[in-house]
């Protein structure tokens, strides 16, 4: 959760996310989170399919954003992909 006073945003991820949509994904969301400044982006993972895709463009997503100073949380993360994202060792990663 958000720091009281801290600058945050939401956006949505949907799928399916095939593999050559991270780059074009990873540069629309790093343009977003540049010219926000916040400090937390809160990403709607609701209807994204549970697959390494997801979980890797969601991963390159907290890179992304981490060279902006800002974290990715995810919102709305169906417990299979919870459980992919744990099973893959990314928890601390992409939190929710």
């Amino acid at each position: 959760m958000a720091a009281p006073g801290s600058h945050s945003l939401a956006f949505a991820v949907r799928g399916p996310i095939a593999r050559s949509d991270l780059s074009g994904l990873c540069d629309r969301v790093c343009a977003l989170l540049g010219e926000s400044g916040a400090e937390v982006a809160f990403c709607d993972v609701a209807g994204v399919e549970p697959n390494a895709v997801t979980v890797d463009a969601l991963a390159k997503l907290q890179l992304g954003a981490k060279r902006y100073g800002c974290r990715v949380r995810l919102r709305n993360a169906s417990a299979e992909l919870r459980e992919l994202v744990a099973f893959m060792g990314l928890t601390d990663v992409l939190p929710e």
